[in-house]
């Protein structure tokens, strides 16, 4: 056998060397997760109209006009406002407004706004806002905030909140929710790969390929372009068979290894790899295997016809002569 070189003279590297030296040099990545906090309210808003204000005076403090219920952040709201005020205390001075929590929940964190719409068109609306002071827990369904004294009596009769004896009460909830948010997964699906499909075309086909090797009088098409610094070949007298070479090498199957250089540019048959050598000795291993069982089966099935004969035999000549000692038998008597 005889070991091959790059033109240069120079000894090729196999590639597993190359590759663990490249991995003991390259440092192991580590893996980094993000995930945020966000907080954020969701909005909404009622308009809730109090005709015949007038009628409502004198209801008695603490009792309510209460709105229709209405939907933000999931939950349900409604306005309470009260003629004769909340608190006792103010001897109904004031009138009050309130809003609450009409569905079941608990520690429900929301921000809101009250305010009486100015019916004048001077868009002069009296409000209280509670969106720049932070959000207010409601505990539980009931749970009310709002303002005992949001207007005086008084001065809401000659105002131009009152028009045709009709007030307009306009709400606005922001509940807030917190919630986390991780790193987004993709899912790629990777297709199967076909390499080995494609490799087998090109050594069938020989197309691209660029040197060939003539051996014992067969000629094997290979490749050898951009393989300058790939793997190479180990003979059995330990040399190596460089890929990059354009040559090719004569064995002429004294087992000596007298080689040859001369090249080649007839693209032929490419030759069996190395994959498939091993490939076809484990199929003519398995057949073996399998006609040594065969032949097994076929020999235990004729031992078991030939006991059986000779039983069959036996038994034959032991009715035989048991007849004929019979009929001696009777003979006698």
């Amino acid at each position: 056998m005889v070991r091959i070189v790059s033109p240069n003279s120079q000894p090729m590297f196999s590639s597993s060397s190359s590759s663990s030296s490249l991995s003991s040099s390259t440092p192991t990545p580590t893996t980094m997760t993000t995930s945020t906090s966000m907080t954020e309210t969701a909005n909404g808003s009622h308009r809730f109209n109090i005709s015949g204000y007038s009628l409502s005076k004198g209801m008695g403090i603490g009792n309510y006009l209460a709105s229709d219920t209405f939907t933000a952040g999931g939950h349900s709201w409604a306005i309470y406002f009260y003629p004769d005020g909340e608190n006792v205390q103010d001897n109904a001075t004031y009138v009050s407004l309130f809003i609450g929590l009409a569905s079941e929940g608990t520690d429900v964190r929301a921000l809101f706004e009250l305010k009486l719409l100015d019916q004048s068109g001077k868009e002069k609306h009296e409000g209280r806002a509670q969106f720049d002071r932070g959000p207010y827990t409601f505990s539980k369904r009931g749970s009310m905030w709002g303002y005992r004294r949001f207007f005086k009596k008084s001065d809401l009769d000659t105002s131009d909140f009152l028009k045709d004896d009709c007030l307009k009460v306009h709400c606005s909830v922001g509940v807030v929710r917190s919630y986390t948010k991780g790193p987004k997964i993709y899912s790629i699906a990777v297709p199967l790969s076909n390499v080995g499909q494609n490799l087998g075309q090109l050594f069938e086909t020989g197309k691209g390929a660029d040197v060939n090797f003539e051996v014992d009088g067969e000629t094997f098409a290979a490749h050898s372009e951009g393989h300058s610094s790939g793997p190479s070949q180990q003979d059995n007298e330990g040399g190596s068979a460089s890929r990059g070479m354009r040559s090719s090498w004569r064995d002429n199957g004294g087992g000596s290894g007298s080689c040859g250089t001369r090249l080649s540019h007839q693209r032929t048959r490419g030759p069996l790899t190395p994959s498939n050598e091993d490939e076809n000795n484990q199929l003519d291993q398995f057949l073996a295997k399998q006609r040594n069982l065969l032949f097994l089966v076929f020999l235990f099935m004729f031992m078991f016809l030939f006991m059986f004969l000779v039983f069959c035999f036996f038994v034959f000549c032991f009715l035989f002569f048991l007849v004929s000692d019979v009929g001696v038998f009777k003979k006698l008597l």
